[in-house]
C-alpha cells in the first residue's frame, strides 16, 4: 500500500486541531499521513506574518488551497477541506443552486461538486461539514461532562434536545445552529479546546454511526492508499 500525504484546508483552528489530534491518528492506520492548516485570511508583509482561520470569502480560500497544491504537486498527494455549511460565504461555488434545495444532503452534494469542478485538480476531495463542527458534539452531548463537570442540568437539556435526531440535520439558523444551542446551555463553551477534546471522548466509531456524510468522507480518505496505488500503477 502506497503512503499518501493528505493536506486538509480547515475552516478554523477547531477543525485544524481535530484533524491533527484525532483524524490523523486514524488515517495513519491506512497509510494516509494527514496534516492541516486553517484558511489564510490575510498577510502582514512587513511583519512577515500570516493570519489564518475563518472562511470569510471563497476566493481567499481558493487561492490558499491552490497555493498548497502548487507547493506539493506530487501525484501521491491529496487535498481536502473541512468547511462548515453553516454561514458559508455567498460567493462559494454552487451557492445559489444549493440554496434552493430543501434536503441538506443534496445541498452539500451540489456545493462539493461545484467546489471540485472549480478547483480543477483530480487530487482534490471536497468536504463540507453538516452543519458545523458542533454537530459532531451533538452526536453524544453527554460527553460534554468531561470538560464541564458542574453543568449536569444544561447537559441533560442538550441530550434531551438531540433525542434521536440526526446530528448532521440539526439546523443552521443563527439562533439554532449546533454551536448556538451548546452556547445557550453552556455560555463558557470553548470550541477550540473543549470542543475537540469532547469529540475525542465521543470517538470516531460513534461519529461515523450517527453522522452519515462525515462517515462517507472518512471512508473515502481511508481508501486513498489503495486508490492512489492503483492510479499510479504501482
Amino acid at each position: 500500500m502506497k503512503l499518501v500525504r493528505l493536506h486538509v484546508t480547515a475552516e478554523g483552528q477547531t477543525e485544524e486541531s481535530f484533524v491533527k489530534n484525532i483524524l490523523a491518528n486514524n488515517l495513519a492506520l491506512s497509510n494516509v499521513i494527514a496534516d492541516a492548516r486553517s484558511v489564510l485570511t490575510s498577510k502582514d508583509k512587513k511583519a512577515a506574518r500570516e493570519y489564518r482561520g475563518g472562511l470569510i470569502n471563497y476566493q481567499k480560500a481558493k487561492a490558499d488551497i491552490q497555493t498548497w497544491m502548487k507547493e506539493d504537486n506530487h501525484q501521491e498527494c491529496r487535498f481536502t477541506t473541512m468547511f462548515d455549511l453553516y454561514a458559508l460565504p455567498e460567493d462559494f461555488p454552487g451557492y445559489v443552486e444549493a440554496k434552493g434545495e430543501e434536503d441538506p444532503y443534496d445541498r452539500v452534494r451540489i456545493l462539493e461538486d461545484a467546489l471540485k469542478k472549480d478547483l480543477e485538480d483530480h487530487r482534490f476531495i471536497p468536504y463540507i461539514q453538516l452543519y458545523e463542527f458542533e454537530a459532531l458534539i451533538l452526536a453524544d452531548p453527554q460527553q460534554l461532562d468531561w470538560e464541564y463537570l458542574e453543568h449536569d442540568g444544561p447537559i441533560r437539556r442538550l441530550v434531551k434536545m438531540v433525542g434521536g435526531q440526526n446530528p448532521e440535520l440539526i439546523n443552521d439558523r443563527p439562533e439554532t445552529a449546533p454551536s448556538k444551542r451548546i452556547l445557550k446551555e453552556i455560555p463558557e463553551y470553548d470550541k477550540v479546546t473543549a470542543g475537540v477534546s469532547v469529540v475525542g471522548k465521543i470517538g470516531l466509531s460513534v461519529l461515523r454511526k450517527k453522522c452519515r456524510h462525515f462517515n462517507e468522507w472518512l471512508t473515502l480518505l481511508e481508501q486513498l492508499g489503495t486508490s492512489v496505488e492503483s492510479s499510479t500503477g504501482q
